[in-house]
């Protein structure tokens, strides 16, 4: 049986577009109320709030820049004080500037990625997760890529710190478990958004095409409704790595 999700507090991270937007409407449909966080796409975040509240529950757009560590902690504070406590975490904003070689890749790039890729969700989660086991509740979803299997395309840099979700996962999972707490990360292939390379080869992918934004929504509120799976990264690639 699928958890409720009804009257729960939901903040998504980078929920302006892609994913994170197909999430925030699915987390509203599930009787969230929803925070939609945006960094540089207010105009498209306000129209995922409204999409949200058409749906009946409450809705914020709050705007962050993840790559600032202290901006968590105020991202959290607005969310509780709007909304309440968070009960539903899924750090979805990430970067990933392109990268050719190991030398295209500055350590400006390198420390930016990794701030707003892995370090983010670290702080969101330690500020958000003591309070899920005060209450006895809590869903915790990371967003990881293919990329922390294969490498990827973009660059050391993004792999890296989709990898580093995985330490998270398994390190936060095991001590949360006993209290009602999941925590879980999905990991996509290429989803179509205006980050996809217009010369990509789809071709390289089993299922023959990119992955669309539904999909991955799909799959993740299967794991976020369900109480008995923890400690789990899901792939979502198309059958670009075969387990």
């Amino acid at each position: 049986m699928a958890t409720d999700l009804s009257g729960r507090v939901a903040l998504v991270t980078g929920a302006s577009g892609g994913i994170g937007s197909d999430l925030a409407v699915r987390l509203a449909g599930a009787g969230c109320d929803v925070a939609v966080h945006w960094s540089g796409h207010e105009d498209a975040a306000r129209a995922v709030a409204d999409r949200v509240a058409a749906l009946g529950v409450r809705a914020v757009t709050l705007q962050a820049d993840l790559a600032e560590p202290e901006a968590t902690g105020g991202l959290v504070a607005a969310v509780e004080e709007r909304l309440g406590p968070i009960d539903v975490l899924v750090p979805n904003a990430g970067i990933g500037p392109a990268a050719a070689s190991i030398e295209d890749v500055s350590l400006d790039a390198w420390n930016r990625t990794i701030a707003v890729n892995l370090t983010a969700p670290f702080l969101l989660a330690q500020r958000v997760v003591p309070g899920m086991i005060e209450r006895g509740f809590g869903r915790l979803l990371l967003v990881s890529s293919v990329a922390a299997y294969t490498g990827g395309m973009v660059g050391p840099h993004y792999a890296a710190s989709k990898a580093g979700l995985h330490g998270l996962v398994h390190w936060l999972a095991a001590r949360t478990a006993p209290h009602g707490v999941t925590v879980n990360a999905i990991a996509p292939a290429l989803v179509a958004s205006g980050m996809v390379p217009e010369d990509f080869d789809a071709s390289r992918i089993p299922v023959g095409r990119i992955g669309r934004p539904e999909e991955v929504g799909e799959l993740a509120m299967a794991m976020l409704t369900n109480a008995y799976l923890t400690d789990k990264v899901f792939l979502a690639d198309g059958g670009m790595r075969p387990e």
